[in-house]
């Protein structure tokens, strides 16, 4: 048997019971107790650190953190002028046909909005797909457009839109993915063993964060076979559950295709794909996000890729598969079908099955008390719930007076859902104690403001503590095995190096993490 003893710190066993300063765990499962210890254990001493259930992501996208790895640095680009020189020094060094990138930061143009020539002084001859920081939208240049037959009388798609010139030509910027996908289509998928590298490289950013397993929240078909041959290698170093990604144009039948490609990966080591993603709404920076009303400065509700009565058909009929529900919703009107959905399987999710509000970004005060009678969970992304950049910039001009009311996550919690955190990485850092930090602060990395931004929905340290942990463990349907450190539990543990309890919360993002375990064996 292979004992590991752990010594010397604190252990947080849940947010329920006291900590203990001993833990033990047997061939990767947690002991009340072992007598003797055997002469060949091995001894951690946590030198006066924290030992805590490893944390969970709620919602994260590994793949495309790691395919956006394999080009060029954009995330911290200040201009267009620095984002164009960039991919002007990486095109020569790909032979791809098609150069796909990402991710830039849509505030350094006012309204988000991109033009193709811009993208043409750096590489005119060869299609360039650039995904912006939120994968709602993507600034392409010319060859990409004329590539795809993307001109002036290519029609919107349904659920998308090409933006454009005042003469009708598409200026560049296509927001949300059917629009994408004119184009994307017609670049070749990435190759499986490029991709493999990729999850390799996604799950050691993840491990090193201290998380053992993750929700992949937006899977297509064609990738599954390299989240399956990275789990058969043994180097993922993360479990995981895959999303697969339902499309209201191809609804109701592709259902059974979700149900063949999920049953094909049943049995896979770590691996698991018992979840259907829905993309209710867009996001509020593209006007895609859907609202109760109008936009503060436009005239639209925005673009629902799902009507209510159409998602709570089609959340019935993946419960009836057998399938767990994650649903992305950012605006009221969105959230509000989520909850509808949820209703609609009620008796369900009693019996255990599982739904996920993801983003919950606004959500009207009405509909918080109908969480009460629902086991769903709202998985939030903390490091979100600060008045940054995109908050001032895009998000706030967007909403307008008497919405600004955003990511309650004590409000959603005191209703009666249960809170899960995600990073939505790529599109913010998977380092979860930021998060952690972000939730109990309402601040952004220099303090600001003072107070918290919308302050009374701070979280305390242990509630942040516990949507990391138990919070995504109950999302994904194993709060018997994952989530604390009771005995019988799998041994997934995260090691910090001071009980961030105890400080200031302004400094929780400076603990480190000094190990991680996931099934008892360490991976970071």
């Amino acid at each position: 048997m292979a004992v590991v003893v752990f010594r010397g710190g604190t252990v947080r066993i849940d947010g329920h019971q006291p900590d203990v300063d001993r833990l033990v765990v047997v061939d990767g499962t947690i002991a009340e107790s072992w007598h003797p210890v055997p002469d060949d254990a091995e001894h951690v001493d946590l030198e006066g650190g924290l030992l805590l259930p490893a944390f969970g992501d709620g919602h994260a996208h590994p793949l495309l953190a790691g395919r956006e790895r394999r080009g060029p640095e954009l995330r911290d680009a200040a201009s267009v002028a620095e984002i164009v020189a960039r991919v002007g020094a990486w095109a020569p060094r790909s032979e791809a046909p098609w150069l796909v990138g990402g991710s830039y930061d849509a505030t350094i143009v006012p309204g988000g909005m991109f033009d193709a020539r811009w993208l043409d002084e750096a590489v005119p001859d060869r299609p360039v797909v650039l995904h912006a920081w939120d994968y709602h939208t993507a600034w392409v240049n010319t060859a990409a457009l004329r590539e795809a037959g993307v001109d002036a009388d290519t029609p919107d798609p349904p659920l998308g839109r090409i933006v454009r010139r005042d003469d009708g030509s598409p200026l560049g910027t296509l927001v949300e993915r059917p629009a994408i996908d004119l184009v994307l289509d017609r670049a070749p998928h990435a190759v499986v063993a490029a991709d493999v590298e990729a999850l390799v490289w996604a799950g050691e950013q993840l491990a090193a964060r201290g998380i053992s397993w993750v929700q992949e929240a937006w899977t297509e078909a064609h990738d599954v076979p390299a989240w399956v041959t990275a789990a058969r290698s043994g180097r993922l170093r993360v479990d995981a559950d895959l999303a697969l990604r339902a499309e209201p144009t191809r609804w109701p039948a592709q259902l059974a295709e979700l149900r063949r490609t999920a049953d094909a990966v049943a049995g896979e080591p770590g691996l698991t794909c018992r979840t259907v993603k829905f993309f209710v709404d867009g996001i509020i920076e593209n006007h895609t996000a859907h609202l109760l009303e109008c936009y503060h400065d436009a005239e639209t509700r925005g673009l629902p890729n799902w009507q209510p009565e159409h998602l709570r058909d089609a959340v019935a009929a993946c419960d009836a598969a057998g399938f767990d529900v994650h649903l992305h919703a950012i605006g009221d009107a969105a959230v509000r079908a989520a909850i509808d959905a949820a209703e609609g399987i009620a008796d369900s999710l009693r019996r255990g099955r599982r739904l996920t509000i993801a983003h919950a970004q606004v959500v009207d005060p009405a509909d918080l008390p109908r969480l009460a009678d629902l086991e769903v969970t709202f998985c939030f992304q903390p490091q979100w719930a600060m008045a940054d950049a995109v908050m001032t910039d895009l998000t706030l001009p967007r909403l307008g007076p008497g919405r600004e009311r955003q990511y309650r996550m004590r409000a959603a919690q005191a209703a009666g859902a249960r809170l899960s955190f995600g990073s939505d990485w790529p599109v913010t850092s998977p380092d979860v104690l930021a998060g952690i930090r972000t939730a109990v602060t309402r601040q952004d990395p220099d303090g600001a403001p003072t107070g918290g931004w919308q302050p009374d929905e701070r979280l305390t340290v242990d509630d942040a503590l516990d949507a990391a942990t138990s919070g995504v463990a109950f999302q994904a349907g194993d709060q018997d095995h994952r989530g604390a450190l009771r005995s019988g539990m799998t041994a997934d543990l995260v090691w910090l190096d001071r009980d961030i309890r105890r400080g200031p919360a302004d400094r929780i993002a400076d603990a480190r993490i000094r190990g991680t375990w996931r099934r008892g064996v360490r991976t970071f």
